[in-house]
């Protein structure tokens, strides 16, 4: 099944920067996401080619949406595109472009009948976790390939062969875990658009500085 009207083109991002406020050495989540944003836009890379998934899973429904609030003006300014971590009432009510599903979350279709102009990306760990997806989701964030602490509650890495073969289900693919700029040539040669991340940018002592080496690696030809 192939969702059809404001989804249409919608850009799939080559990086995506996973929120984690307690990853941010005690600076404001707002300050770290615009810094890192204004980073992207100094490598080159264009609106739309770098979206924020704001998942701070410890959070109740009205603290999460006063910080989706406030990181909606922050990706707005920036035109970067806002997934949202599972709620889609959040997501809805902030004017968020996207939902990010994971493996407990409401199925991709039944979002896509309750809320249709939200984009959907989902969390995959493996190639057939992609199954039945194409055409019904805008991405996936395939991982982790590499060892990282986030997702080790995931499983051991499952490396370059298995994001292989998840590229060939025909989604979309944004490889997670462990990876840097240096990477980019090896997952993109896998099959992946680009990489997600959480600590590479949450914690990095100048986020703007990080996010634009990622956005050098990214925005470089192929070969």
């Amino acid at each position: 099944m192939t969702r059809s009207g404001t989804l249409e083109g919608f850009p799939v991002p080559c990086l995506y920067i996973v929120t984690d406020r307690a990853a941010t050495g005690g600076r404001p989540l707002e300050a770290v996401v615009e810094a890192a944003l204004a980073g992207a836009a100094r490598a080159g890379l264009r609106p739309g080619d770098v979206a924020l998934q704001l998942r701070e899973r410890d959070l109740g429904g009205r603290a999460l949406r006063r910080l989706a609030g406030a990181l909606r003006e922050v990706t707005r300014a920036a035109g970067a595109p806002l997934f949202v971590n599972d709620r889609v009432d959040v997501a809805l009510a902030v004017g968020a472009e996207g939902v990010h599903l994971g493996g407990t979350s409401l199925r991709p279709a039944d979002v896509a009948a309750v809320a249709p102009s939200l984009a959907i990306a989902v969390s995959a760990h493996a190639p057939d976790h992609l199954d039945g997806l194409a055409g019904l989701v805008s991405f996936a964030v395939f991982g982790p390939i590499r060892d990282t602490p986030s997702k080790r509650a995931y499983g051991p890495p499952v490396g370059l062969q298995a994001l292989r073969a998840g590229a060939a289900r025909g989604v979309p693919l944004l490889a997670i875990g462990g990876l840097t700029a240096a990477d980019v040539p090896e997952i993109r040669a896998a099959g992946a658009r680009g990489l997600a991340c959480i600590r590479a940018v949450m914690s990095a002592g100048d986020p703007a500085e990080a996010t634009a080496t990622l956005g050098w690696a990214l925005a470089a030809p192929p070969g």
